[in-house]
């Protein structure tokens, strides 16, 4: 079995999102060692802002009037479904930022769009396959805080990897990750430090399930070639 790991954190050292990220991916190689691991880290290595127009435009441009950046295009979004395509399982680790989903991984899910394999009428090549989001707040917006429906990002997430590329999806939260950080959020340290526990075991859990549902997939599909 494979793994496809997604980091967009902006952050070189210290990030959230990557340390719960870490937790999965040890309860993966724990169990399978010899498993390679595909990485692709768009905070610290984006991928071009261009790229998914150029893209768009050279799908509506006869292949011997492409221009060298419109091919560049094609190929990078080819590129990105291979990685997915070539992957048995996936961990995507994607901060809230400003409200709203990161513009790195937008990018990457609008280019991996282009690619005739992710079309919507048919059957992708995830669809089926599981995979953990792990996505972290610095504040708050559950229910029933003064910003509840301030994050813009999960439900839109969950609707592109659950909906769109039909993943078997599980998702992971940490809120308060600026208690600490922010003396603005100081009174909610005890309450911080009990979320920071609950993250970290629910990404334990999540790591052993996506083995599972991974090892379930990997055995319908090999029933399902011809003999």
């Amino acid at each position: 079995m494979s793994l496809f790991r997604l980091d967009s954190s902006i952050r070189s050292e210290g990030s959230i999102s990557r340390a719960l990220a870490d937790i999965i991916e040890r309860h993966w190689r724990d169990a399978v060692p010899e498993s390679p691991v595909t990485r692709r880290h768009l905070g610290l290595a984006p991928l071009p802002s261009n790229a998914w127009a150029g893209a768009v435009t050279a799908s509506a441009t006869p292949e011997d009037r492409r221009t060298p950046s419109q091919r560049a295009a094609l190929d990078l979004a080819s590129t990105l479904v291979d990685e997915l395509a070539g992957a048995d399982a996936y961990l995507f680790a994607v901060p809230l930022y400003n409200f709203g989903v990161s513009q790195h991984f937008k990018t990457y899910v609008d280019l991996v769009a282009t690619d005739p394999r992710m079309a919507t009428d048919i059957r992708s090549v995830t669809s089926g396959k599981p995979a953990v989001l792990v996505t972290v707040q610095g504040g708050n917006y559950s229910p029933g805080t003064p910003k509840e429906g301030w994050d813009h990002a999960t439900a839109w997430m969950r609707r592109i990897l659950a909906d769109v590329w039909e993943l078997e999806l599980d998702v992971v939260t940490r809120e308060f990750t600026l208690v600490g950080v922010n003396p603005a959020l100081d009174q909610f340290a005890d309450m911080a430090e009990r979320i920071r526990i609950d993250a970290e075991n629910q990404a334990s859990e999540s790591g052993r399930t996506l083995v599972t549902r991974a090892r379930s997939e990997s055995e319908l599909s090999a029933g399902r070639r011809p003999v």
